[in-house]
């Protein structure tokens, strides 16, 4: 009986485990177009010493040029790969609260750069990604890949 209580407790700990490391916007995404619905791309976050980074790692949009580069941007970025392209950068976890902002996202189809929250819901399945410009902005729900 013993044992079994333990493994029990075991299991439970490693499905919180699970489910905590999930509320996280670390993982692979699969961004969505707001009008068409259509997949666009899919997003790398990583975190390295707190601070939140994203890049293109694939871009999933029919007839979309593989060699594609940003044309539209107007800082370092400009005239780079849109595949493994770093479309979020300086971004951190709000003290407290399972949100990372701070930092700024890359529209790669405009070249402007947004104030960037990012905020994982559904456990961790879904992530809404708000980029914004002063009191305007929109935000669109990814879905996560791994």
């Amino acid at each position: 009986m013993k044992a079994y209580q333990a493994l029990a407790a075991l299991a439970w700990a490693c499905a919180a485990a699970t489910a905590q490391a999930q509320m996280t916007p670390v993982g692979l995404w699969k961004s969505v177009d707001d009008k068409t619905g259509e997949a666009k791309s899919e997003i790398r976050i990583e975190d390295s010493a707190g601070v939140v980074t994203g890049r293109i790692e694939q871009i999933l949009r029919k007839g979309a040029d593989p060699a594609a580069t940003c044309t539209e941007c107007s800082d370092d970025r400009k005239g780079l790969p849109l595949k493994g392209l770093e479309i979020i950068r300086g971004a951190k976890k709000a003290e407290g609260k399972d949100v990372w902002e701070g930092g700024k996202i890359l529209d790669p189809e405009n070249g402007k750069a947004y104030t960037l929250r990012l905020t994982p819901i559904e456990g961790g399945a879904k992530l809404e990604v708000r980029g914004s410009i002063g009191p305007f902005g929109r935000t669109q729900t990814w879905v996560r890949v791994q």
